[in-house]
Order: C-alpha cells, then sequence, then structure tokens
C-alpha cells in the first residue's frame, strides 16, 4: 500500500539482505556457552559464588550507561515514529509471559477502532532478508516463533527485523497502522516511543538484582522507575523499587496440533501427560498445566529451540502438551504421523481495567470500558 502522510507520499522501503545480528542484550538465555548455562539457575537460587562476577557486572553497567546516553544526547541517532508508539520490554534476560500481554493489549486497541501494527526483533528466525513480515502460516524458521503467534491471535501486521526502526519504516510503509507495538526491544534505544511497558515474572521477579552476567538484569533494577508502567504477570510478590500492575495469565482450552479442535481444560484432568516446551520459563509453563489436573512429565529444551521429530517421540501414546510457542514450530514437523494425540495451551491474560485504561489514554484512544472477546483472530 502506498501510503500518504501530511500529503507528502512515504516511499517504501525495500528488503535487504542483512545478516542477523548478535544481541547479547537478547529475552532468552540462549546466547550463553553451554558451560555458562548454569548462571541461569544461580542468578535466581540465591548463590553466593556469582558476586566473583561483580567487577564484570561493574563493566556491563557502565557499558549499558553510555551506550543509553550516546543516543539520549544525539536525537539524529534516533528515530521517533509518526504514530504513537509502545514498546513492552523487560530488564530481565529470560521468559517473562510478554506475548500473551502484547495480544491483548492490541486486541483492546483494535476494539476501539486503532489499527495497530507489530514489530519484533523475530528471536529464532535465520532469515536472509529484512525487514520480513509475518503471517499465521509464516515459517517459524525464517520469522521466530512467536511473532507467528502474535500475527495468529491478533490480525495485526507483524514485521521482524533486528533493526527495529527499519521494521518499524516497512510496517508504516506497507500499512496504514495508526500505533506500533514494539514486542520486546525496551533496550533498543534507536526507537523512540511514547510509553514503556516493563514485564516482570511474579514469581521470579529480578533474580539477585544484579547485572549480567553476575545477575540476569540487562540494565539496572533504577530503569524500572523510568518506565511508564511495571506489568508484574502471574502470582507472587517480587521486590521492586516501584509499584507494579498485576496481570494474570489463564489457560483457555487445549488445542490439537493435527485438526485445530479446541477441548475443554478439564480434558486431561488425571491423565499422565507429556509436556513439553522451549521457552525462556519452563516452570511458568509445568506449573500450569499441573494446576489443570495432569500428571505432567517434564520435558525441557532451550528456548527458541529448534525441534526435530525424535525430540516427540517418547514410545507411547500419551498426551503431548506444548506452549502455542512451540506448536508453531512442532506441526511443521507433522506429528500426527505418529499419533493424534499432540496439543497446546492457550492462554490469555487478564489485565485491570485501570491498567487498560492508563495505557489506552496514553495512546490517545477512547478508555471506555469494552469487552475484547477471546480466541484466534486470522489475519
Amino acid at each position: 500500500m502506498h501510503n500518504q502522510r501530511d500529503g507528502q507520499p512515504v516511499r517504501k522501503s525495500a528488503s535487504v539482505a542483512r545478516p542477523k545480528l548478535p544481541v547479547f542484550s537478547r529475552e532468552s538465555t540462549s546466547w550463553l556457552p553451554g558451560e555458562m548455562k548454569p548462571l541461569s539457575g544461580a542468578w535466581y537460587s540465591g548463590a553466593s559464588w556469582v558476586k566473583l562476577l561483580l567487577p564484570l557486572a561493574f563493566v556491563f553497567r557502565q557499558i549499558v550507561r553510555v551506550r543509553r546516553q550516546r543516543y539520549e544526547n544525539n536525537l539524529d541517532k534516533r528515530f521517533k515514529p509518526p504514530v504513537p508508539t509502545v514498546v513492552v520490554g523487560n530488564i530481565a534476560v529470560g521468559g517473562t509471559g510478554k506475548s500473551p500481554l502484547v495480544i491483548q493489549i492490541a486486541r483492546e486497541m483494535k476494539a476501539r477502532g486503532a489499527r495497530p501494527g507489530i514489530v519484533s526483533r523475530g528471536y529464532g528466525g535465520k532469515s536472509g532478508f529484512y525487514p520480513l513480515f509475518v503471517t499465521a502460516s509464516s515459517d517459524p524458521a525464517e520469522c521466530g516463533d512467536e511473532p507467528v503467534v502474535l500475527a495468529g491471535r491478533t490480525g495485526c501486521p507483524v514485521v521482524v527485523d533486528p533493526d527495529r526502526v527499519a521494521a518499524v519504516k516497512k510496517l508504516l510503509d506497507e500499512h496504514d497502522c495508526d500505533i506500533v507495538i514494539s514486542d520486546d526491544g525496551l533496550q533498543h534505544y534507536a526507537l523512540d516511543r511514547d510509553v514503556e511497558v516493563a514485564v516482570v515474572d511474579g514469581q521470579r521477579g529480578l533474580g539477585n538484582g544484579y547485572c549480567l552476567p553476575a545477575g540476569p538484569l540487562r540494565e539496572p533494577v533504577g530503569r524500572l522507575k523510568e518506565v511508564d508502567f511495571v506489568v508484574i504477570n502471574g502470582p507472587g510478590e517480587p521486590r521492586l523499587p516501584c509499584e507494579g500492575q498485576r496481570v494474570m495469565p489463564e489457560p483457555t482450552r487445549f488445542v490439537n496440533l493435527e485438526t485445530l479442535a479446541p477441548a475443554a481444560l478439564d480434558t486431561m484432568a488425571g491423565e499422565r501427560v507429556h509436556a513439553v516446551t522451549g521457552i525462556g520459563n519452563p516452570s511458568r509453563f509445568f506449573n500450569t498445566l499441573r494446576s489443570l489436573g495432569p500428571d505432567v512429565i517434564e520435558h525441557r529444551f532451550d528456548d527458541h529451540h529448534e525441534y526435530r521429530i525424535a525430540d516427540l517421540m517418547f514410545g507411547d501414546s500419551l498426551p503431548v502438551i506444548m506452549t502455542e510457542k512451540d506448536a508453531v514450530k512442532c506441526r511443521l514437523l507433522n506429528p500426527g504421523s505418529i499419533h493424534g494425540n499432540y496439543w497446546y495451551l492457550e492462554m490469555e491474560v487478564s489485565m485491570p481495567p485501570t491498567f487498560v485504561t492508563s495505557l489506552l489514554s496514553r495512546m490517545g484512544l477512547n478508555v471506555t470500558p469494552l469487552k475484547v472477546v477471546g480466541g484466534r483472530e486470522n489475519s
């Protein structure tokens, strides 16, 4: 689509071949070398030996500070989109449950007549070309798993690019969006934003509170005082330097990988099941699944794991349950050729009305409470 703004034509930005950039502030810990993986557990278990890494954490903090100041002091290095922009991110590595929140925010906006678009880095994707448009039928190997879920569940245009500024420009060139939502990217300071939402896991919190590599933080704890909203995802009382808004993830149904037929949440109660997941915080998924009644056999993989069919074979026909993020990759392996008992657990997030009202008013939208209908929307 060739859009116009302020009477001037907007020139389209062509996709270019650009290699993926290594970003060590990424959401997951899958970038850690194998011998460093124990760090992830130590950050959240109170292990004292990580204090040996505090000198490195000090250096990391200084690098983060200098990098941020470089953007803040030079407006030419920052791109301000011509439409309101909200960034939903976090300051700790590891999954905090941002995607369901992004989905619900997009739905609230659409329910009020807005036309939001979503940009993402596309973790786990290996496309040779960026920016890349994503749909519900895109290959996660190219664009990453989360963007496919976002496209399928919101019906919004989704663009991935390691350079989020390039993603936003492509999104606005090709689609008539009046709001941009950035899935992650709190530390991507080249992209100016109107609203920042920082998500914190309710149970794991901020770990030991140290910056990398002594702790899980990509920025110092004080960064939370600067964002517009701090969202605590799920139960728990993490120690934070400011108040947060509580949101609660809620399972809605099981969906069969092969037929996409839904099943009620009590369908698996009392059954022994295999639970497979490759996400940043697998315990969250396993605990949620157990709360629904199944006897869970855990199978953990690294965040953004590239599945093989052998990863889904357990020598029996017990139900195999995974997250929707895992499902968009695993269904391409045709697990139905093994048996028809593969499922994913669909999740929604319940947001407090005060958070919805405040966020939408910041974006210039109608704040009248509306009921957003759950379930899958087609793009």
